[in-house]
């Protein structure tokens, strides 16, 4: 499976996660087209309400299956299946038990967590109508991304992917027959988006049900050391995929700070689709390539593991620089999409894009040096890095930098940010190697032993 050149290796693991994730994000986008078209601004308003919740949702079923894959595919690389089958199962109940205190808890306080979301008195039943899909249908959420992360680390990514492209097309067509030909409203729209992972999992299920791999359901102890391993393992991709809604949360609130009103706020909506494709590409390539550097550090395949890096590295900067460049000259077309008849915010966010994005082709070399790390369980490196690009640098710059030069400069933060963290990156790589984390071994208390 792990056998080829550099090349090979990264077409038969990135690139088939990076075509489901961006088919996922793809899906998103369109969702939001056919609300606005079809209800309008306050069903829009509502459904962007759930968007903190689901991003949580996310964050939490990748970072658990980012860990437990990091831990999976050492035990699989040493020759320890059934340790990699108890990591499999821990993560597998940690998700379920997360989803359903989530259904619980979330049909429970509906009203409140729809006002804790933003929720205004006008919007409310409309927002807690769409939450109430998402909070129900949690559970389908969480384990549509651990499952295919793990049939990814089972040796099977292409059916990871097509169980994300599947999963996200049922979610386009589903919109579609919901809000027009059934006419359901902003239920029909939060339905879709709640059916679209069942497909998913029920793709992915037969794989680990059938035991057509090393990962299959058993029954095993609960160790909560294991599920602390696999959370410590699995948090750079948390706060990778958190941060995305953090910095959203940044750029709001500078954006009304400095004057730009709502002109600047949904022309940062509309950056934030493109931002969404670009860091999708990026996360999906890095989220495929973790199998194939967790196996060399397990197996001790130092010089394949740097050459598959430095391979990555090369696509991953040039992939930057095509992505810049067709924003410049083909951004207009896809700012149109959203608003076709709004002339002045298609200019304005034209104006600012360029500047947006100045620094988004190293963004694809931090998210690398982030996810190999974490595959070669450098927890510390990850995270830290994870952290520089996310929690430090973006705050700081949006705090500072227009108050000491001007307001414009407000647009280029989030790039800067990825330049000071591929700097930090690069001096951490260059930097003599450490230790990774210790792996779970069979004699571990509490791993291992099947009931």
């Amino acid at each position: 499976m792990y056998e080829g050149t550099s090349r090979t290796l990264f077409f038969r693991f990135a690139v088939p996660q990076m075509i489901g994730l961006l088919f996922n994000s793809v899906y998103t986008i369109v969702d939001g087209i056919f609300i606005g078209n079809r209800l309008g601004r306050e069903a829009m308003a509502a459904a962007a309400v759930a968007v903190p919740l689901i991003e949580i949702l996310i964050s939490v079923a990748i970072a658990t299956g980012a860990g437990a894959g990091v831990l999976i595919a050492a035990r699989l690389g040493a020759g320890q299946a059934q340790q990699a089958r108890h990591i499999f199962c821990t993560a597998s109940a940690v998700l379920g038990a997360a989803g359903l205190l989530t259904a619980c808890l979330g049909n429970l306080f509906l009203a409140p967590l729809a006002r804790l979301l933003g929720a205004t008195p006008d919007i409310l039943d409309q927002a807690m109508a769409y939450l109430w899909f998402i909070v129900t249908f949690a559970p389908f959420q969480l384990f549509s991304f651990l499952l295919g992360g793990m049939a990814r680390n089972d040796g099977r990514p292409k059916l990871a992917m097509m169980a994300l492209i599947l999963g996200a097309g049922s979610n386009v067509l589903l919109d579609y027959m919901f809000m027009y030909p059934l006419n359901l409203g902003i239920r029909g729209a939060a339905l879709a988006t709640a059916l679209g992972p069942i497909f998913s999992v029920i793709i992915l299920l037969p794989h680990f049900l059938r035991k057509k791999g090393d990962l299959f359901f058993a029954r095993f102890p609960l160790s909560l050391n294991l599920t602390g391993r696999i959370l410590i393992c699995g948090f750079p991709s948390f706060v990778m995929e958190f941060s995305i809604g953090m910095v959203t949360f940044l750029y709001n609130f500078a954006i009304v700070r400095y004057g730009y009103g709502e002109l600047g706020l949904a022309a940062y909506l509309v950056i934030g689709y493109m931002m969404l494709i670009v860091l999708t590409l990026f996360l999906g390539l890095a989220e495929g390539l973790q199998p194939a550097f967790s196996h060399f550090m397990a197996v001790g395949a130092q010089a394949r593991s740097q050459a598959l890096l430095r391979f990555s590295i090369r696509v991953f900067l040039g992939l930057g620089l095509v992505c810049y460049g067709g924003i410049v000259l083909l951004g207009r077309g896809f700012y149109t999409i959203f608003s076709p008849g709004d002339l002045e915010l298609v200019a304005f966010t034209c104006g600012k894009s360029p500047l947006y994005f100045c620094g988004f082709f190293l963004a694809g070399f931090n998210i690398l040096m982030v996810s190999y790390w974490q595959s070669s369980q450098f927890t510390e490196r990850a995270l830290a890095l994870a952290l520089l690009r996310s929690v430090v640098f973006p705050p700081l710059l949006i705090a500072a930098l227009p108050l000491l030069l001007n307001r414009e400069i407000m647009w280029g933060c989030q790039s800067f940010g990825e330049i000071l963290a591929a700097f930090c990156a690069l001096g951490l790589l260059l930097k003599k190697r450490g230790r990774p984390q210790a792996v779970p071994t069979g004699d571990d208390p509490g791993l291992g032993r099947r009931q």
